[in-house]
């Protein structure tokens, strides 16, 4: 198993080095300056429809792309209290949407209880799935909690084929993860007119970007109902943001300023439109909040005057706050877009 950015004692642990060496790439304008271009700039919230809560760093694998740097060895786990602020914080909302996600969200102390109240609150919700944290004898129980709670699952898979999932997330992870969804569809999960949802997320093996998400689900679904009978309901394409473990494989591999040009290249003021910082919050393991989670990840809290912790939650100045952006950004920017909930726009560019 690979060891984490921090165990390693890497430089790249640090949000400050990372933000420096985004800052520093030759091969693309400020994002900025690319926002004002395109007549956005400065980036402001439209309000909050979905409001998600990064529990904590521990995982059960060590993906090689990770963004979060998350792993067996990571400690950061939210706390009751902060998950109670959480749940005090929506219930002064309407936020329709929680979404809970790591790490392996699963294994906070605190999952189940947060799935609950928001559940009670009348809340969809969202559970960012690594699909083998249901095979953990201590998890024996958590997808039938996940279906008797009507949770949403979105689970990455990053190909239907065992070879390149496993060169990202670690040896035999495909097919637990094929074993996974096979326990999901028994339960209902993928399969029509249940109502439980089962998303899967692609992101590309290397240095690219991500097909068109229709062309890349039909294929998806082609090959797991053919080679596995497996079924889900919606693949989701997410670029893999420069930051973390895949800014580290960028530029030990050479890739980074390649990469970044492709990115830049690939801007499109629609998906710049339509960026899920505009309606997510993101609260951090110890309450902190951020943007988004890849914001969160680089220690770029939200900014302008807005409550900077989860204990002072004002709906009324977060929900037009301006965005706090800088050079990873491109990454949700460049061609059909990239967000949680996979892209975001039409009229790609090609680069």
């Amino acid at each position: 198993m690979a060891l984490t950015l921090l165990k390693r004692q890497s430089s790249l642990a640090s949000s400050t080095r990372q933000l420096q060496l985004l800052a520093e790439a030759r091969s693309c304008p400020p994002f900025e300056q690319r926002l004002a271009g395109a007549g956005l700039f400065p980036l402001r919230a439209t309000g909050i429809t979905v409001f998600q809560i990064n529990v904590g760093k521990l995982c059960n694998q060590t993906c090689r792309h990770c963004h979060v740097d998350a792993g067996p060895d990571r400690t950061e786990s939210m706390s009751r209290e902060t998950a109670a602020w959480c749940i005090d914080a929506l219930a002064k909302t309407d936020i329709p949407t929680v979404d809970i996600t790591g790490g392996a969200p699963e294994l906070n102390p605190n999952f189940r209880w947060l799935v609950e109240q928001s559940r009670m609150m009348g809340c969809h919700v969202m559970d960012r799935c690594n699909l083998s944290v249901l095979l953990l004898p201590s998890q024996a129980d958590l997808a039938e909690f996940l279906a008797r709670h009507r949770v949403e699952i979105v689970a990455s898979l990053p190909y239907y084929r065992a070879g390149q999932t496993d060169a990202q997330r670690g040896e035999g992870i495909f097919e637990k993860s094929v074993d996974a969804i096979r326990l999901l569809n028994r339960l209902g999960y993928g399969r029509p007119g249940t109502g439980l949802a089962l998303n899967l997320v692609y992101n590309p093996v290397g240095a690219f970007l991500p097909p068109k998400q229709e062309a890349i689900e039909a294929q998806f679904r082609k090959e797991l109902k053919n080679r596995h009978d497996i079924e889900f309901n919606r693949l989701y394409t997410i670029t893999n943001m420069p930051i973390s473990r895949f800014l580290e494989f960028l530029v030990e591999s050479g890739n980074y300023e390649g990469y970044m040009e492709r990115l830049a290249n690939a801007f499109n003021p629609a998906a710049a439109a339509g960026v899920m910082c505009r309606y997510t919050l993101s609260v951090g393991w110890d309450g902190t909040l951020y943007d988004c989670d890849f914001n969160q990840m680089l220690d770029l809290q939200v900014d302008r005057g807005a409550p900077s912790h989860i204990r002072n939650f004002d709906p009324v100045r977060l929900h037009h706050r301006q965005i706090v952006t800088r050079n990873h950004c491109y990454g949700c920017t460049a061609g059909s877009g990239s967000s949680c909930g996979g892209a975001v726009a039409t009229g790609a560019v090609t680069p």
